[in-house]
């Protein structure tokens, strides 16, 4: 029973890490880096709150407040 109870509390502390979400600076440096890799140029990323969308959203961070949005320029 003990196992049981140590193991739930472990899987809800990893939950609420998950949920946390990457500060949006560090996915967009990756985003970033995927673009460039496939030879993408002339585009933008921008960090806008959810909602805000200015072009097509291609990541959510910050624990989903905040999206990262692609334009071309």
């Amino acid at each position: 029973m003990n196992k049981v109870v140590l193991a739930l509390g472990l899987m809800t502390l990893a939950g609420g890490a998950m949920a946390a979400g990457k500060p949006c600076e560090e996915l967009k440096a990756e985003i970033a880096a995927k673009l460039d890799a496939k030879g993408v140029q002339n585009y933008t990323l921008t960090v806008v709150d959810k909602g805000d969308p200015a072009g097509k959203v291609v990541g959510s961070c910050e624990g989903g407040t905040k999206e990262i949005v692609y334009s071309r320029n």
